[in-house]
């Protein structure tokens, strides 16, 4: 039996392999890996192959580019988008140029089912993306994959002068070094963090003193974390001046568990997040260290983290 080729466009060298390792267990497939734009439209000229799984924020060439140049070097490949982008407009234009859509946080449920869809000529878009799932919904619970430290302390300090730009509150969870440096950054961008602080519209508390409050030989108390979350949530709304608040949360107590090898401890508190942004108005942003995950035989870890969020970044 002839195998299908496929070329696997994705930057991201964990997930890549994670999508890789997805493929090999169906055994249906000659698996060829791309990491970046270019590099992708000279593998598909090259091999031509039957399907092209395509990241969008790809370096260098992004992938909606790249697909418009796989229909003109390789115009018989099938081309299936895997992207952390939920954007209503971004997946129109994505699906105007492939057969398919995976959102990246279900691409261990959605992908072999996809691949099928579109090799069948049918067209393929995970659920969560379909009008009444996530896409539609305010709350956000997000996770962020970070290569360096500063990549990790950049990224909530994007997050959080997002928030409080929009009037909305906010509640960190991080070591107390990326604490300070995050107050420092907020104050130096003019940021009345102090203020907040005082009113509570910005709570700041050591991610490694709440896991000692909620963990017990090495187990997580989740009634307790959810509780206690539920109250600083409520708490930190009700102190803010807008009528419709989102709150605000970012917090690495979920990396610190996954660096000790906890990391279905990890995955407990994730799905606490899962109900938190059910029952609140809430942006919820998770960080890792990609480092984290560097061993092979944490593929399925990684993947069932991911599963936990409504998108997946990488950076």
């Amino acid at each position: 039996m002839q195998l299908l080729r496929v070329l696997v466009v994705e930057d991201f060298v964990e997930f890549r392999r994670a999508v890789c390792t997805l493929l090999q267990a169906k055994g249906d497939f000659q698996i060829e890996q791309a990491s970046d734009g270019p590099e992708a439209v000279l593998k598909a000229e090259e091999l031509q192959p039957d399907l092209i799984l395509l990241d969008i924020g790809l370096p260098k060439l992004n992938g909606l580019e790249v697909a418009r140049r796989a229909h003109e070097i390789a115009p018989s490949a099938k081309i299936l988008f895997v992207s952390v982008e939920s954007d209503t407009d971004l997946v129109r234009e994505a699906l105007s140029l492939g057969a398919g859509y995976v959102h990246k946080p279900r691409v261990e449920s959605d992908l072999l089912p996809a691949i099928e869809a579109v090799l069948r000529g049918e067209k393929f878009v995970s659920p969560d993306l379909q009008p009444n799932g996530r896409m539609d919904d305010p709350s956000r619970h997000e996770i962020q994959f970070c290569s360096t430290d500063s990549v990790l302390l950049g990224s909530f300090a994007r997050f959080l002068e997002d928030a409080m730009g929009a009037g909305n509150p906010a509640i960190v969870l991080a070591t107390e070094p990326h604490r300070e440096g995050l107050i420092y950054g907020l104050r130096a961008k003019g940021f009345a963090v102090d203020d907040a602080m005082r009113r509570g519209t910005y709570v700041s508390l050591d991610a490694s003193e709440m896991l000692a409050t909620i963990m017990s030989d090495g187990v997580p108390d989740i009634v307790r974390f959810f509780e206690g979350l539920s109250r600083l949530i409520e708490s930190a709304a009700k102190a803010s001046q807008k009528e419709y608040p989102r709150v605000a949360i970012c917090g690495e107590c979920v990396d610190l568990l996954c660096a000790a090898g906890n990391t279905n401890a990890a995955i407990l508190l994730e799905k606490t997040g899962q109900s938190l942004k059910q029952k609140f108005n809430v942006y919820i942003l998770c960080a890792y260290r990609s480092s984290n995950f560097a061993d092979p035989n944490d593929k399925k870890v990684l993947a069932s983290i991911c599963a936990e969020h409504t998108a997946v970044r990488y950076d």
